[in-house]
């Protein structure tokens, strides 16, 4: 797994300093389940992905759902234990965040997000 940054193009704010990215079968089909928290300005880029839960996880997360562009099309916030996802049309992958985050970075629903690792955006 590659070790990047998410940064909002539009306000160049840093949502996570710290994202690992599932992008094998085994890391995608795993995700965050049976993990105890998520660490503060972590997050998971599920890639391909168009819908999650949080079966056999811990604790809530917020969800940023992209496009090809890498645009958020859709938004979860404080997604429970034990539930499914929202679907939301065009999307790509996905961001799993520490629950409040979203907030706390004034992230929204139309704003394009970057990889900090240009070799990783270029792949992706």
């Amino acid at each position: 797994m590659l070790n990047i940054r998410l940064i909002n193009k539009e306000t160049g704010e840093i949502i996570a300093r710290e994202i690992l990215v599932a992008d094998r079968f085994w890391s995608r089909l795993k995700g965050l389940m049976f993990t105890k928290e998520m660490q503060e300005h972590t997050g998971l880029h599920i890639t391909p992905c168009t819908s999650i839960h949080t079966f056999f996880m811990n604790y809530s997360i917020d969800i940023l759902y992209l496009n090809r562009e890498k645009e958020i099309v859709g938004i979860e916030e404080n997604l429970a234990k034990g539930k499914i996802g929202k679907r939301f049309k065009q999307v790509r992958s996905v961001i799993e965040l520490p629950a409040g985050t979203i907030k706390q970075t004034s992230t929204a629903i139309g704003q394009t997000v970057a990889f900090a690792d240009s070799e990783y955006e270029k792949a992706k």
